[in-house]
């Protein structure tokens, strides 16, 4: 069954670049800017699903974690 979409919680990867890995599914990739990080994503879902089941829209989701003083 195709579904509508899939989603990437992204985060800022300590030695630089982006980490993207995927929510229910067991898809993880890295890219070093915000464009590579796309193609990075948009290959490794073409690689995890067969053609007839690809999600139509791919969502990255960014969580930059941010410590404030009090």
């Amino acid at each position: 069954m195709k579904s509508a979409e899939i989603i990437f919680q992204v985060t800022e990867a300590a030695e630089g670049g982006y980490d993207a890995r995927a929510l229910g599914h067991s898809i993880f990739t890295q890219g070093e800017d915000s464009a590579d990080l796309k193609a990075m994503v948009r290959d490794a879902v073409f690689c995890h699903f067969d053609t007839d089941a690809l999600p139509r829209v791919i969502r990255l989701h960014l969580v930059k974690d941010e410590a404030v003083a009090v």
